[in-house]
This record gives C-alpha cells, sequence and structure tokens, in this order.
C-alpha cells in the first residue's frame, strides 16, 4: 500500500514549493517533483495519458478504459480519527486487486461560492471528498460480485465518518447503488433518493428546469433529472 498526492497547480511551480513547503513540509516537496505542462496538457494528463500525447486523443469518443470497476463516493465534513484511518487501511490489504481512494481537498475559493449558485453544492463545511475505486482485469460474474461486495463493505464502514443527511456524493463518480431510473418517466420523489445526495437543494431547481426546456424526457440516463409532474 502506498500514498500519492497529485495535483493540478495552475502558477508557476515556486509559488506551489513555496506553499506546500509552508503548509505540509512533511511532504517535502522538491522542483524535481513538479512537472509544468501547459493546461491542455494537464487535461491530458489527468485523463491518464502522457503530456506529450497529442491533444486529438481528447476528441476520440470510443472508450479506451477496458478493465471493469466500480466507484463511489463521498464527502467528509470532521477529521477521519486515527482509529478510523486504521480501519481504512485494514480494509484495503483485504482487497487482493487494485484498490484506490482518491481525496480531493475543498475549502478555499469552493467554500466562497454559495451552494445555490450553480448545480453544484458541495461548498462551504466540505473538508474533503473520497472517490472509492477499485477495477479487476478478470471480467466475470464471480469476480465483478466479490470486487462490488468488498466496495460496499468498504462504504458501509465509512459511514460513520461521512456526510449525513443526506449522504452527499459526486455526480461524476456515477453510483448506481444509490437507485436509477427503472422506466423512462421516474417521478420526481423517486430520483429524489439519489437526486438529493448529488445536489442536495438545488434538485428540485433542477427538476424545474427540465420540465420546462424539456417536458418530453427525450434527453435521460439512468440518473438523470425526471420531470417534476412525471409518474412512473
Amino acid at each position: 500500500m502506498n500514498q500519492k498526492f497529485k495535483k493540478p497547480y495552475y502558477a508557476a511551480k515556486d509559488n506551489l514549493i513555496a506553499i506546500m513547503n509552508e503548509s505540509f513540509p512533511e511532504l517535502g516537496l522538491q522542483d524535481k517533483d513538479c512537472i509544468e505542462m501547459s493546461w491542455i496538457q494537464s487535461v491530458l494528463y489527468i485523463a491518464g495519458f502522457n503530456k506529450d500525447d497529442p491533444i486529438e486523443l481528447l476528441l476520440n469518443r470510443i472508450v479506451t478504459y477496458k478493465s471493469p470497476f466500480i466507484a463511489k463516493s463521498d464527502y467528509v465534513k470532521e477529521p477521519i480519527p486515527e482509529a478510523g484511518l486504521e480501519g481504512i487501511w485494514r480494509m484495503l490489504l483485504k482487497e487482493d486487486t487494485s484498490a484506490l481512494l482518491i481525496m480531493e481537498p475543498y475549502g478555499g475559493k469552493m467554500s466562497e461560492i454559495s451552494e445555490s449558485e450553480i448545480p453544484f453544492p458541495h461548498r462551504k463545511g466540505n473538508l474533503f471528498n473520497i472517490q472509492y475505486f477499485v477495477k479487476w482485469e478478470v471480467n466475470s460474474i464471480e469476480e465483478s460480485n466479490k470486487h462490488i461486495k468488498w466496495m460496499r463493505m468498504l462504504y458501509g464502514y465509512m459511514t460513520p465518518y461521512v456526510s449525513k443527511s443526506p449522504r452527499a456524493a459526486y455526480y461524476n463518480y456515477r453510483d448506481l447503488d444509490l437507485g436509477s431510473n427503472k422506466h423512462d418517466n421516474t417521478s420526481y420523489s423517486e430520483a429524489s433518493v439519489w437526486g438529493i445526495k448529488y445536489f442536495k437543494g438545488n434538485f428540485k431547481r433542477l427538476a424545474q428546469i427540465k420540465t420546462k426546456f424539456d417536458p418530453q424526457n427525450f434527453f435521460r440516463n439512468e440518473q438523470s433529472i425526471p420531470l417534476l409532474n412525471s409518474q412512473p
């Protein structure tokens, strides 16, 4: 098990090194640890490509990621106690394949923007977001069930340490365990099961906009915004 600290910083690396050495001297960040690149190269890099790969790769609509995987997410509002972290490490060591916990710090400018400013509501009060991610190479029902079961156990273990009422989630880490559309016109109340976790108080406003501009529910997916007046 190892830890990696990776994050884009959109300014001169000298500024970053000074900030990190003041705030996180334990990391010992040095010039050799930084990779300078253009903004578009950073998009490639974050997407899993090399920074010098042709940017035209971003136009490719064919999914290149072949391994089966499952991902879930949480928001953390209070520091996780040491005993809780030790429990997480024990669970990670039980998983026999590529399991990741990606922790993204919040605060700063994120906290200055109101929850209702745009649909994304996870603002002031959140310390960080966690993405739980596990992939496996053998695409079989047995292997899939094993790793999905482990992921759900980890998610259950994290319950005391994460946000509540609702237990919030990040929409772009699509989590179908939270619920999904079973038919073309999932009701607003049914969709609220996952919608409020993703969008909190903005969910009803999004449903109002959806009802106004897409009354036939033409644009939909397994966790799309419902019509306010829809019935199953």
